[in-house]
């Protein structure tokens, strides 16, 4: 089993940018697909982006050109950076492992 804790989330200004790191505990790190998810208030949680364990990513549209993901498989860290952040991108992000294992989250507000 392996355990997630996300990080770096806050407030910021609509145009702006942060770094969401998630550290992993547990398993074999670099066998590992992940990827971060998010949920809006009143809102489903929803796929923002992957990375396999060769390194291949896919984004959501929304945030594709905004947003990279990347990994550090000898830190066991997965990190999300965000840039030309919107409004519209405020949520609880979430970082998974396969899809099966999650994170606490960490919140994300995007100011106008």
């Amino acid at each position: 089993q392996v355990q997630l804790v996300e990080s770096g989330g806050g407030l910021v200004q609509a145009g702006g940018s942060l770094r969401l790191s998630c550290a992993a505990s547990g398993t074999i790190f670099s066998n590992l697909r992940m990827g971060w998810y998010r949920q809006a208030p009143g809102k489903q949680r929803k796929f923002v982006a992957g990375i396999t364990s060769s390194g291949y990513t896919d984004y959501a549209d929304s945030v594709k050109g905004r947003f990279t993901i990347s990994r550090d498989n000898a830190e066991n860290i997965v990190y999300l950076e965000m840039n030309s952040l919107k409004p519209e991108d405020t949520a609880v992000y979430y970082c998974s492992a396969l899809g099966i294992s999650w994170g606490q989250g960490t919140q994300v507000t995007v100011s106008s």
